[in-house]
């Protein structure tokens, strides 16, 4: 799991905008859509959107320095489906499906992007990279993920209307929402009109 992040910026469709940083590469990649009910947040039309996606996560990949295809574009979305049904099931400390880690096992077969060091000193990526070498090294991030020590750490929001999936890092691990402006603050905010509520009259 690469650690290092800024969180990805999300617009849910009732408005407003919030950072979400899920953890972990893997997790981040689920913010595309996914299978069934989260079809209707999909981002990934086109290989174009897979590969405004990547710059966005936290690869950090230029859009420009990836060749991202039709066959990377079909890829990424079964990989990401797969990954939907591993994250919820790991969650809730369900068995994984013997298809999804076949199909995360497939993407993590191909080589990975190669990093270097940068003329700064910091890290960055061997370029041109190709679609399938991205899908890879998320897919290396599910297998570390998953099997790791922190597969018991990853938690679906609390909020009864969220399913978004993050990996707790925080040292207590105590961390209930996708953030805490979010889901957070709405919990807070209900909390605090029920307290407010007058209560039934006595009879």
């Amino acid at each position: 799991m690469r650690e290092a992040t800024t969180g990805l910026v999300l617009r849910p469709p009732d408005g407003g905008s919030f950072l979400f940083d899920p953890g972990a590469l893997c997790l981040e990649f689920l913010t595309t859509g996914g299978p069934g009910a989260f079809a209707r947040y999909e981002i990934l039309h086109e290989p174009g959107d897979l590969a405004d996606w990547l710059a966005l996560s936290r690869l950090r990949l230029a859009a420009t320095d990836l060749r991202v295809g039709p066959d990377d574009l079909d890829a990424g979305r079964r990989l990401r489906d797969a990954l939907w049904h591993m994250a919820r099931a790991t969650a809730h400390g369900r068995p994984h499906r013997a298809e999804d880690v076949a199909e995360v096992n497939r993407a993590a077969q191909h080589p990975p992007l190669a990093p270097r060091i940068a003329p700064d000193g910091s890290h960055a990526w061997s370029l041109p990279a190709g679609g399938a070498q991205a899908l890879s090294a998320i897919a290396r991030d599910a297998v570390e993920l998953f099997t790791g020590r922190h597969a018991a750490r990853v938690r679906e929001c609390a909020a009864h209307d969220c399913y978004l999936v993050f990996v707790d890092t925080s040292r207590p691990g105590r961390r209930r929402w996708c953030a805490m402006e979010r889901c957070g603050n709405r919990h807070k905010v209900r909390a605090l009109r029920a307290r407010r509520e007058p209560g039934p009259a006595p009879g």
